[in-house]
């Protein structure tokens, strides 16, 4: 995995009212602080990729619907430069992603449902000096084929 990636297998406690389930909490140690929570929606088939940041950490979570994520290390002096991590993340498989900065990220909504993601940043989002840079999600330097394979 690549380095600083960290994943947490969510429970759920199900009866017959449904299911709870805690996502984050303060004692994890996930994240080296709180900055902001967000959240987006995508429709079927969608790829949103690939962004990074140089100050701050992701931590993702998709609480409604199924996607691939991908994460590219471009990190210099990180031991996995250039690996490639992937991810199937969503309501059949709910984990917390933690992305750190430096690391490329993006997904793709698998199947016919929209998905929606949550996710906490370290930092706040600051329009005027914004930290988040994109790479086509088609960058070469990746390589990622997103195209599903029929076996």
């Amino acid at each position: 995995m690549i380095t600083g990636v960290q994943v947490k297998k969510l429970v759920r406690h199900v009866d017959d009212r449904g299911y709870f389930m805690e996502v984050l909490r303060d004692d994890d140690q996930l994240l080296k602080q709180f900055g902001q929570f967000s959240m987006s929606l995508t429709y079927p088939g969608v790829i949103k990729a690939f962004h990074y940041h140089q100050r701050q950490d992701d931590l993702w979570f998709f609480p409604v619907g199924n996607a691939q994520v991908v994460l590219h290390d471009l990190r210099e002096d990180s031991t996995t430069k250039g690996e490639t991590n992937v991810f199937y993340m969503g309501e059949t498989n709910p984990i917390l992603l933690v992305i750190p900065a430096g690391v490329a990220h993006g997904y793709r909504v698998l199947g016919s449902q929209l998905a929606m993601i949550t996710y906490v940043t370290t930092e706040s989002y600051q329009p005027g000096n914004p930290d988040e840079y994109r790479l086509a999600f088609d960058d070469p330097q990746i390589g990622f084929d997103w195209e599903t394979k029929n076996r």
